[in-house]
């Protein structure tokens, strides 16, 4: 029988708008405009499946704030607020860095239900998230995406970083908002949560960007992006190549960990590498190993180094992480795979009914003192 080619449809798009840019995986930053007519051409018809192939199309919002006082979007206090759903893996990354920033005064945080609705991301009050948008009454993502642009019609994603004052959507892509949140806002953060005052550098320090966008290029193929490939394949032999392709790449984290015997990817100092797997590695067990059918190991029994990594992560309350790993991930830890399970059954047209796998029996495993950070 021939494969399918799933074409964007309103609802596939409800389901997808979750997510990141191939092209910001390698760590460069395009400072593009957004183009309304590129994207409407852009998405009258984007494949979602390619030859029963998984593939992700592009960010369009891609405005960045600065620490220039002079720029489009400079950096102020109050100005600006990110929109996410705990749910998603990508707003996952600029929940921890807002935290790890200590930006909880600076930037509003204004977060959506976990779970998606027939018009796509809404507010619900669900799981303490908001019941409404608290700056316009919203109920749904997309119309804040219509406020910015009542002729959108591209895909109302998450996270969104949106600036109050010009009332407008400055950036949507994850990979670039996590380095605006770390990058841009120190003069705004007491002294001691500064880039510049952090031992090495901090999340991104020019000694290591080589090994970091190196390191972001692989894992966001394989790893980040690895996982739908699998759950959302169309044929067999895509399933295949893609879980073959992501364990393999486990395999490699697993190795490189054992072997610097550090407790981060790059050594004793927490980077951007970090911080974009960790959403990733969170999810694993309780989520894609079930029901995205990543199944060939599990983290906890199979892999001892990233495991322990990333129990370190989770658990700490220290002056490393600040606990920004644990308060962004315990809250919403035991949804993750309803997410998913419904996800999965809208992707690939599955007739059955939604069953959400149980387990594990433990979310995530203690950590033994001496395994501490």
């Amino acid at each position: 029988m021939p494969i399918r080619s799933f074409y964007l449809t309103s609802r596939l798009a409800r389901l997808m708008s979750c997510r990141v840019s191939p092209s910001s995986s390698r760590g460069s930053i395009i400072r593009t405009r957004y183009n309304h007519q590129h994207i409407r051409k852009m998405t009258a018809k984007i494949e979602y499946q390619k030859d029963g192939h998984f593939t992700r199309p592009e960010s369009t919002f891609r405005n960045f704030v600065s620490a220039d006082p002079n720029s489009q979007f400079p950096a102020e206090k109050g100005r600006y607020a990110l929109y996410l759903s705990p749910g998603c893996p990508w707003a996952h990354r600029t929940l921890i860095v807002r935290a790890l920033k200590h930006l909880e005064d600076v930037i509003d945080l204004y977060v959506l239900s976990p779970s998606m609705g027939e018009k796509g991301w809404f507010f619900d009050g669900a799981h303490g998230t908001l019941p409404k948008d608290p700056l316009y009454g919203f109920t749904y993502l997309r119309e804040l995406y219509h406020k910015a642009d009542p002729s959108f019609e591209g895909r109302f994603t998450v996270p969104v970083l949106w600036d109050k004052k010009a009332e407008t959507i400055v950036n949507n892509e994850s990979s670039e908002i996590i380095r605006m949140l770390y990058a841009e806002f120190d003069a705004l953060v007491p002294e001691p949560y500064r880039e510049a005052a952090k031992p090495g550098g901090g999340l991104y320090p020019a000694h290591l960007r080589a090994q970091i966008d190196e390191m972001n290029a692989w894992v966001y193929a394989t790893v980040n992006n690895g996982v739908y490939k699998c759950g959302f394949a169309g044929a067999q032999a895509a399933y295949d190549d893609s879980v073959q392709a992501l364990f393999a790449s486990l395999d490699r984290l697993e190795a490189l960990l054992a072997a610097r015997g550090r407790p981060f990817l790059l050594g004793d100092q927490l980077t951007e590498a970090d911080v974009r797997l960790y959403p990733t590695v969170a999810r694993f067990d309780v989520a894609y190993h079930t029901v995205f059918m990543c199944n060939l190991r599990s983290v906890r029994h199979d892999y001892p180094a990233l495991h322990r990594w990333f129990r370190r992560l989770y658990w700490d309350q220290g002056p490393v992480t600040s606990g920004a790993f644990h308060k962004t991930t315990a809250p919403w830890i035991g949804i993750y795979a309803a997410g998913y399970a419904n996800a999965r059954v809208r992707v690939t047209k599955s007739q059955a009914p939604v069953i959400v796998p149980r387990g594990p029996a433990v979310l995530v495993e203690p950590l033994a003192e001496d395994e501490m950070l």
